[in-house]
């Protein structure tokens, strides 16, 4: 479509003598011709990043933009960085807005003949744009449809949507993983779909073509990302955190959490990569500690935790913990923190006091006290192994 779209604004652009430029409905540029007269920042920057700010979109729209039936005039607005006045010409296809058809007023003011060759210019890109979202649609319900069975459980599937999506050259070649995102394990509501959708979707856009492609499922949404794309590789970690700011802002929760599986050469693999992806978001969600973002190959002793089901993990916590965690005493909490704090520092006593701001003798007497609950001896290697995986799993059971 691009093509055929650069086409019309060249011969457009001959018949009226004058440079010519289409924005889609969001004001993004699709296509322009060579300037000859005086142009603005705001038409530099438009080619230069193919966008404007949304200050000036809704400048546009509040001009009357969105409702003209003909042609309108965009007065300057130096402070937005409008300095040349523009004629505009909605693009329709029947009610629905597309986009719009520019010309600037530094060449020259536009007559009726120049006018009526700007609304066919209108009529033919409304055209072309209609089928070009159509046929996204098509790609994206058969993407949609082919990552389904990619991820999906039957093997032969799996095997048969990874030779279509390189058949029919809908992903990119080499390896590539899932990102899986989250919100809170409370209900979703309609704008948290939307946010989740609206969020995965920008960033498989950013992304090179055929190198991202979105699935929103019930309770989550995922984007199989190929790693083909240096640059993409690059800033995966950086791209994942602007989709959790976005899904943040979009459906006003407080929690987002991002899950990286590990990359596969055979996307017939890429089940697992989901499920690790899958994993670690959920991980992330239930411990807290270790970000926002997260790589199934960061999550340490929690990736081999978190394969065993709540009732296996909540069977295998030591008697000793357990009883730390009915005991009445009133520094419960306070002696869990100890513990735990204790062992992730491997009983090294000078970081442990200097992370809970305790005296050493302070230090001593509760770990003492936790000895005499929990009837375990921390100089044991065996009862400290025991105990340490125990308070992972309190994290992942969200019991404490």
């Amino acid at each position: 479509m691009s093509g055929e779209l650069q086409q019309l604004v060249d011969n457009a652009g001959r018949r009226l003598g004058r440079s010519v430029a289409i924005d889609d409905a969001k004001v993004r540029l699709l296509a322009y011709n060579a300037h000859a007269a005086e142009v603005d920042a705001v038409r530099v920057g438009s080619i230069l990043r193919r966008e404007v700010p949304p200050e000036l979109v809704a400048y546009i729209y509040a001009s009357g933009a969105g409702t003209a039936e003909g042609m309108f005039v965009l007065q300057p607005n130096d402070d937005l960085g409008v300095e040349v006045a523009r004629y505009g010409m909605p693009i329709r296809y029947g009610e629905t807005l597309l986009g719009f058809v520019w010309l600037l007023a530094s060449d020259g003011a536009v007559g009726p003949a120049q006018e009526r060759l700007m609304r066919s210019a209108a009529d033919a890109a409304a055209d072309l744009l209609h089928r070009g979202q159509l046929r996204d649609r098509l790609t994206r319900a058969r993407e949609s449809e082919l990552v389904r069975d990619l991820l999906g459980r039957a093997p032969e599937l799996r095997d048969r949507a990874a030779t279509q999506l390189a058949e029919e050259a809908l992903l990119a070649p080499g390896p590539a993983l899932v990102l899986t995102v989250l919100l809170t394990g409370v209900t979703i509501r309609e704008r948290d779909r939307l946010a989740l959708a609206v969020g995965t979707d920008r960033l498989a856009r950013r992304l090179p073509r055929r190198h991202a492609i979105p699935l929103d499922r019930p309770d989550h949404s995922l984007i199989l990302v190929s790693l083909h794309d240096a640059a993409t590789r690059a800033d995966l970690d950086t791209l994942a955190e602007a989709l959790r700011e976005r899904v943040l802002r979009d459906s006003g929760r407080a929690h987002c959490w991002i899950g990286l599986g590990t990359a596969r050469d055979d996307p017939a693999d890429l089940h697992e990569s989901y499920t690790e992806s899958r994993r670690a978001a959920e991980v992330a969600r239930a411990v807290r500690t270790l970000g926002s973002v997260v790589r199934h190959q960061d999550l340490g002793v929690y990736a081999l935790l978190s394969e065993l089901s709540p009732e296996r993990l909540q069977r295998g916590l030591p008697a000793g913990l357990q009883a730390l965690l009915v005991c009445e005493n009133s520094n419960r909490d306070a002696l869990i923190e100890t513990l735990e704090c204790f062992l992730d520092y491997a009983g090294d006593i000078k970081r442990t006091t200097d992370r809970l701001r305790l005296h050493r003798g302070s230090l001593y007497y509760r770990l003492r006290r936790i000895e005499e609950i929990t009837g375990t001896d921390l100089a044991s290697g065996e009862d400290r192994l025991a105990l340490h995986l125990g308070l992972k799993t309190l994290r992942l059971l969200d019991v404490r």
